[in-house]
């Protein structure tokens, strides 16, 4: 399996209200999107301070690159960015193949 891994630093102004309609719509997009085969998200707990500022952590399973690709291109994945845009200080993403 494909796994595409996110990682959320939300701007210091992004209210509680705010990060949570992130929340929401990205976790909408597993039924919008049948390219995704699972979804799963939290928030940091790690005790070790090596987090960078990055709070939360969002894993997208797909079955293939072609999957992926045509989802980070679907118009509800993009639909997601716009809202997530305006809160959003910074991300990485990783995306990597089970062994």
């Amino acid at each position: 399996m494909l796994r595409h891994v996110v990682l959320f630093k939300f701007l210091d102004t992004a209210s509680p209200e705010d990060v949570k309609k992130v929340e929401t719509a990205f976790g909408e997009l597993k039924g919008k999107i049948s390219l995704i085969k699972d979804y799963e998200w939290g928030t940091n707990s790690s005790p070790e301070g090596l987090n960078q500022g990055l709070t939360h952590c969002f894993f997208v399973t797909f079955g293939s690159d072609k999957d992926r690709d045509e989802y980070l291109v679907h118009p509800d994945h993009q639909a997601f960015v716009e809202v997530l845009k305006p809160y959003l200080d910074k991300v990485t993403v990783v995306d990597y193949w089970t062994k």
